[in-house]
C-alpha cells in the first residue's frame, strides 16, 4: 500500500482536493451568507468574539482542542483531562462526550451552516422519528456509537445542556443555522459572535466583507472545518502558546467501512460505489507508524491546517493518537504526556 497517485488508489481524490477551495464556496457559501443575514436580528443575544480576546479561560498558556474524530472512541482522552487546568476548547460534536465525562469545556465552537444536522450536537427539541427516517447521517458514521440510538441520545443531550449550558461559552459563527442559534440562546449559553472567512475580503463583491459591514463581528479563517476553527480560537483569539489536539483525525482507521465515512453519500453520487477507491486516499502517519485513509474534504482540511500551523507562533502538539495530522510544525505525543508536562 502506497500513497502514490492513480485513479485506482485515490488519484481522483487528489485531483478533487486541488479544486476544493472553489467547490467549498458553492457548497456552503450561499447558505452561510443567508444564515448570517437571518442571524443579524439576534446579534444582541450575545457579544462580539472580540470580547474574548486574550481572555484567560483556564490557567496558563496552554489549551487542548477536543474534536469528535474516531480516535476519541479508541483513546478516550477525557480520562486525562479531568485534572488538566489549562483551557479546554471543543467542537460542537464533542459536547456530549465531554459533559458525559464530567468535563465542562471553557469554550465550544460551531460553524457549519447545515439547516438541520448541527443542532443535534446541542440536543434538538424538535427531533422526531420522521426526521430520522429521512437522514441517516449520524447513525451511519464511525463516530460516537450512542448517536446510533438517536432519540434516546437526543434526550440525554437535552438533559446535559439543561444542566451545563449556562456554564459554557460558545464561539457562535454567524453562518450557523436558525435551529442552532435558537437552541444555543434558549439553553443559556454565553454567546460570542464571529464571521467565517468565506472568501478574500479584499476581492470585489466579497461575501466576507459584505457580512462584516453588516454586523461588525470579527472574521476568522477557520480552514473550512470546526476543528481548525477551535485551533484558531486558541492560538489567535486566546493567544495560547501550546495547543494540543485530540479527536482531530481528518481521516479514518483502516478497518472503517466506506459506508461509515462522513461524506460517503456525496462520494457515491460522484463516482458510484464501484469506484470509491478512486476517491479515498491512504496515508501512512510516520509519527504513529500506522496507515489511515481519508477523503478529499479532509485532505483539503489537512493541507489548509498545515499551512496555518506553519504561519503561527504557537506550538501545535498532536495528541490525537490517530489520523493524518503530521508534518512540519507538528509535534506528536500522547495526551497523557502533554498533560503531565503541565502539571
Amino acid at each position: 500500500m502506497t500513497a502514490e497517485s492513480s485513479d485506482a488508489d485515490g488519484g481522483l481524490g487528489r485531483k478533487i482536493v486541488a479544486e476544493l477551495g472553489a467547490l467549498t464556496w458553492h457548497r456552503v457559501g450561499p447558505t452561510s451568507v443567508a444564515n448570517a443575514k437571518d442571524n443579524f436580528e439576534h446579534r444582541a443575544r450575545g457579544r462580539s468574539l472580540a470580547a474574548l480576546r486574550r481572555s484567560s479561560l483556564g490557567e496558563g498558556d496552554s489549551a487542548v482542542i477536543v474534536g469528535a474524530g474516531p480516535s476519541i472512541r479508541r483513546h478516550d482522552p477525557a480520562r486525562y483531562l479531568k485534572d488538566y487546568r489549562g483551557t479546554i476548547i471543543c467542537t460542537d460534536s464533542a459536547i456530549r462526550y465531554l459533559l458525559k465525562n464530567g468535563i465542562v469545556p471553557h469554550l465550544v465552537v460551531t460553524v457549519d451552516s447545515h439547516a438541520t444536522r448541527i443542532v443535534r450536537w446541542f440536543g434538538d427539541p424538535e427531533l422526531t422519528e420522521e426526521t430520522l427516517r429521512k437522514d441517516d447521517y449520524f447513525r451511519r458514521q464511525d463516530m460516537d456509537d450512542a448517536f446510533a440510538a438517536e432519540l434516546e441520545t437526543n434526550r440525554e443531550v437535552l438533559a446535559l445542556l439543561a444542566e451545563h449550558a449556562p456554564k459554557m461559552k460558545i464561539a457562535l459563527s454567524t453562518s450557523a443555522s436558525k435551529a442552532v442559534v435558537r437552541r444555543v440562546v434558549d439553553c443559556g449559553m454565553d454567546v460570542y459572535w464571529w464571521n467565517p472567512m468565506l472568501d478574500d475580503p479584499d476581492a470585489p463583491e466579497s461575501a466576507t466583507r459584505e457580512i462584516f459591514e453588516m454586523n461588525g463581528f470579527p472574521c476568522i479563517n477557520g480552514g473550512g472545518n470546526v476543528g481548525t476553527c477551535c485551533w484558531m480560537m486558541a492560538t489567535e483569539v486566546l493567544e495560547k502558546k501550546r495547543v494540543a489536539l485530540t479527536g482531530m483525525d481528518f481521516a479514518y482507521y483502516e478497518d472503517t467501512p466506506y459506508e461509515a465515512t462522513q461524506y460517503y453519500r456525496e462520494a457515491v453520487d460522484l463516482v458510484g460505489k464501484e469506484n470509491l477507491g478512486s476517491i479515498f486516499m491512504r496515508l501512512r502517519n510516520p509519527d504513529l507508524g500506522a496507515w489511515f485513509y481519508t477523503d478529499p474534504a479532509y485532505m483539503w482540511y489537512r493541507e489548509c491546517f498545515l499551512q496555518m500551523v506553519a504561519e503561527s507562533d504557537a506550538k501545535t502538539i498532536n495528541c490525537t493518537g490517530g489520523g493524518i495530522i503530521f508534518g512540519d510544525g507538528i509535534t506528536t505525543m500522547p495526551l497523557e504526556a502533554f498533560v503531565a508536562e503541565l502539571s
